[in-house]
């Protein structure tokens, strides 16, 4: 089973950094950057901010570790980091996926 694991970051070059880390550590096969607009509060104000999210996918097992390794890497004090479990994944994909992320 794979897993997409997701966060955002401030900008270009910490989204970089975050994805690269992540796939060289093996515990993602690969990460897609989108820029986005984001509205929310932060500390009592009305926040409108430019970031980029950051998509990893991974298997289920190596899910945790790589969400771990997210949150000690971010650079946020509360960042967003979710997973959610993908369905219906085209089966030489979820191959490669699995490949990408075996550390045997």
């Amino acid at each position: 089973m794979i897993a997409a694991v997701s966060t955002t970051v401030a900008s270009a070059e910490q989204a970089s950094a975050l994805a690269t880390a992540m796939v060289e550590r093996r515990l993602a096969a690969c990460a897609q950057l989108t820029p986005i607009d984001s509205v929310y509060v932060w500390q009592g104000e009305l926040q409108r901010e430019a970031e980029i999210r950051v998509l990893f996918k991974t298997t289920l097992e190596r899910k945790a570790a790589l969400m771990a390794a997210i949150a000690q890497c971010h650079p946020y004090e509360v960042p967003d980091i979710h997973a959610e479990t993908l369905a219906d994944v085209h089966p030489p994909y979820a191959d490669w996926v699995a490949a990408s992320v075996d550390r045997s």
